[in-house]
């Protein structure tokens, strides 16, 4: 008997496990559970709220799930009273909202001047709000001797309730106002090496004063000049050289603050004239210290409120920055605020570290001005460089003695008032993406930066707002941000309040302490119980120290159905008729669930990345954030990412490649193949270079089929191309080098390529690689002179030679003459008158 029973023992436990097993491998999975309902597994109201489109039933004792998709659960829906169904909408509110004007006047001193109308009142969308022109005319009956204030932005100040994860689109203008003030503040670089500098800037102030009067009628102007730090290694502390670094120079100093903005510019070429220049030691200046002075000294320097701001900073040197300063033994870093005394010197040269790059980027933002640096060939290249880090700045190549400083000035601020770029103070909780189509007619596009304006011109943008999470202090729910022009001192403030909980979890209406609903140990907020500590169960009807009664009605609420014998999906135990739910070695990944059968780390994933990093995974399943969509929220659900910027057809991949999942798929056509972002690019198509040519030549050089100026103007309007010393091709940018010789047998070469907008751009260099020039005369005179020198030469030597052989031979016969032994001589042609004949035969007689 007992080995039979132990055998029956064994047995059961072998089924119990292999059913356990069976339920376990076949138990839905919580796709199936869940179904495209990413509400099913929300807990809280809270939890609820923050995910899009879901609504929180928190009537008492409601039988059905509490957060549900009103739009999907339409019998929930309906069961749910009116009052206690929570679904939150985004709403929107405009506080201030004065309309654009074309013209007006600066505000000056701290004000904004003039005021604003306070009128408020709720807009759902934009085009309800805006069906008539955002432009206000001045009144006839002013007579034109009265200006409004200039707005350039609107609405000015607008209230924003938003959901998490639920993207707003918000609509606002921007225009440029006629005759807008400008405030230009010159600040030189008057070391030694910028005497002549100084000079040509004195005799040309009157010029650049009538510059900018063309512009704007209401211009003031400034001055200011820095060398550096009075402290060794900067300057040279020899008491004699600290009194006269060198000759004719003054005493050094850090910066000073000479002519304040002022309507009064006559004054300003003497000042200049008369501003000593002085000496320092090491190549790089004190720029910074001058800069940031000259920046948050509003008061001093004279910076109006509403005017365009410009700090043009003249010098032929680089320039020293936080850190430098421990060279001289100063530790202490800048902090940012305004120490001119009454004479306008900086107090705090030699007590503080130069200021950070990111530290002045700071400052202009807050005070929106825009920089000119206004620098020398040699440095041309650093501070185009630092012009990327330092918003709204700009880098123009200055002469050797300034004598382009009015033409630079004029250029970069057509540059800076023909363009409008918006951008925003938003925590790294709110996410804002801008879309404009500029001044095309086509559909808008993602931008935050529209060129060739011109005034008056109106530009609309789309700004989308989204709160992508909500901050773990509370009080941060609320924010305040502000979406700007660069450059500009207007401003539209978003009053944010992020939806991030219910009311009815806070003390109030549905919210009881103690309720009996919750057995009296528990909050009753929401409809859903809140237990206190030792308390747990959906009505806070269990504790870890009480007996449980009920083994079976107790595990048949941690399972789904009569079918499954897995208690809370095998991720989790059964306490008290309630699943709690295991917890992963990784903090940030949550089994969760009435049965845990939800997590947030099962969703799809593509190239590694959990819902793309688009998205967040609920339940096992992606919900896309506002402008994604598919599985694992790979794919765009608009196709605006694929029409090329600054396009009015609306035409996909520029009509060369097809829109998936946001992305243009180029096409390969034969030998063509197209490529970048908008399959815009095509390296292997016949290049432009012939066709772009002429406008180079004339526009460069002066030369070329369009050399008349008038001919230029009218048949070269695509581009201007931009001047450099050496034209070097960027490959990673699809830039097309193009090569050419003019008619003066002068070689020449220029790169085109398009820009984000679809623009075309290029870059040529300066100067042209010409023969050297042939002198004729000269060659001819050469010749001339070269033969009648070798036939002179010629004739000498010959001379020579003939003088020096008759020497010889004069030599050799006065030689012989000396030598010669004279005998008697005897006549050859005498005959004597007798003749003797021999007979050969006669022998001696």
């Amino acid at each position: 008997m007992l080995g039979s029973s132990r055998w029956l023992v064994m047995s059961g436990i072998l089924v119990a496990g292999l059913l356990a097993s069976f339920a376990q491998a076949n138990y839905p999975p919580p796709e199936r559970l869940t179904g495209m309902n990413p509400c099913i597994s929300k807990q809280t109201c809270h939890e609820c709220i923050q995910t899009p489109h879901c609504a929180w039933c928190a009537a008492p004792k409601f039988p059905e799930k509490r957060c549900f998709l009103p739009n999907i659960n339409t019998k929930i829906f309906a069961t749910c009273p009116p009052d206690y169904t929570l679904n939150p909408d985004n709403l929107f509110s405009m506080l201030r909202h004065r309309n654009l004007t074309k013209g007006g006047y600066a505000a000056g001193g701290g004000g904004a001047g003039g005021g604003y109308d306070s009128i408020e009142g709720l807009h759902s969308n934009f085009s309800s709000s805006s069906s008539s022109s955002h432009f206000h005319k001045e009144s006839s009956s002013s007579g034109g001797s009265r200006r409004q204030e200039a707005v350039q932005m609107w609405p000015q100040e607008v209230n924003l309730k938003l959901r998490i994860n639920e993207a707003y689109r918000m609509s606002f203008a921007y225009s440029q106002a006629e005759d807008y003030p400008v405030d230009l503040y010159y600040l030189m670089d008057l070391s030694k090496s910028m005497e002549d500098d100084k000079k040509k800037l004195s005799d040309l102030g009157q010029l650049l004063v009538e510059s900018m009067s063309k512009i704007t009628s209401n211009f003031r102007l400034g001055f200011g000049s820095f060398v550096d730090k009075v402290v060794m290694p900067y300057v040279n502390t020899v008491p004699k050289s600290l009194i006269e670094p060198c000759d004719g120079c003054a005493a050094p100093y850090g910066y000073k603050n000479i002519m304040r903005l002022s309507q009064d510019t006559s004054k300003f070429a003497g000042l200049v004239r008369n501003a000593s220049v002085s000496g320092n030691l090491d190549a790089p200046e004190g720029g910074f210290d001058a800069i940031m002075q000259a920046i948050v000294c509003r008061n001093q320097i004279g910076w109006r409120e509403k005017a365009r701001r410009l700090l043009v900073f003249s010098t032929d040197a680089g320039f020293h920055y936080a850190g430098d300063g421990k060279l001289g033994g100063i530790i202490k870093p800048n902090d940012g605020l305004c120490h001119l005394d009454t004479r306008g010197t900086y107090t705090h040269s030699s007590l503080q570290d130069y200021p950070s790059i990111s530290q002045i980027n700071l400052k202009v933002k807050h005070n929106a001005i825009n920089i000119i640096w206004a620098v020398t060939e040699e440095q041309i290249n650093v501070y185009k460089r630092l012009m990327k880090h330092v918003e709204g700045s700009f880098a123009g190549k200055l002469s050797d003695d300034s004598s382009n400083v009015v033409e630079l000035i004029r250029e970069q601020y057509d540059a800076i008032s023909s363009s409008v770029e918006m951008k925003d103070t938003a925590s790294s909780a709110v996410k804002v993406k801008y879309f404009s189509s500029c001044l095309g007619t086509g559909p808008a596009v993602e931008t935050s930066k529209c060129d060739g304006l011109k005034v008056g011109t109106k530009v609309e943008f789309i700004a989308e707002i989204e709160v992508t999470s909500c901050p773990a202090n509370r009080s941060e729910w609320k924010q305040k941000f502000d979406i700007y022009p660069v450059g500009i001192n207007e401003t539209l403030t978003v009053n944010l309040e992020m939806l991030c909980d219910c009311e009815c979890e806070r003390q109030g209406h549905m919210y009881e302490e103690k309720s009996p609903e919750c057995n009296g140990v528990g909050t009753l907020k929401c409809g859903v119980c809140e237990c206190y500590d030792g308390f747990f169960g959906k009505r806070c009807e269990c504790s870890p120290h009480q007996e449980l009664t009920g083994f079976d009605k107790h595990f048949q609420s941690c399972r789904p159905d009569n079918t499954s014998l897995v208690d809370c999906s095998g991720r989790g135990t059964c306490a008290c008729g309630q699943c709690e739910c295991e917890e992963r070695d990784n903090p940030k990944e949550i089994i969760s669930g009435h049965f845990c059968e939800c997590d947030n780390f099962s969703c799809d994933r593509d190239q590694g990345k959990l819902c793309s990093d688009h998205g967040t995974c609920e339940c096992g399943q992606c919900v896309c954030n506002a402008g994604w969509t598919g599985p694992s929220c790979n794919c765009r659900s608009s196709n605006d990412s694929c029409i090329a910027p600054g396009t009015t057809n609306g035409v996909l991949c520029s009509g060369h490649g097809d829109c998936v999942c946001g992305e243009c798929i180029c096409h390969e056509e034969g030998n063509t193949r197209y490529s970048g972002k908008h399959c815009n690019k095509c390296p292997t198509c016949p290049s432009r270079c012939e066709e772009l040519k002429p406008c180079v030549q004339c526009q460069m050089y002066g030369t070329g089929n369009y050399s008349d100026p008038e001919e230029c103007a009218r048949n070269c309007k695509e581009f201007v191309p931009e001047g450099v010393e050496t034209v070097i091709v960027d490959v990673d940018n699809d830039e097309v080098p193009c090569f050419g010789t003019d008619e003066d047998d002068c070689k020449y070469n220029f790169v085109y390529y398009y820009n984000e907008t679809n623009c075309l751009q290029v870059r040529a260099q300066n100067e042209r690689e010409c023969p050297p020039q042939v002198y004729m005369l000269g060659i001819v005179l050469g010749v001339i002179a070269a033969v009648v020198l070798v036939g002179l030469a010629l004739l000498l030597l010959w001379k020579l030679l003939t003088t020096i052989h008759d020497r010889r031979e004069f030599a050799r016969f006065e030689k012989e003459r000396m030598m010669a032994k004279w005998d008697t001589g005897e006549n050859p042609i005498y005959k004597q008158a007798t003749s003797t004949f021999k007979n050969p035969t006669y022998a001696g007689k």
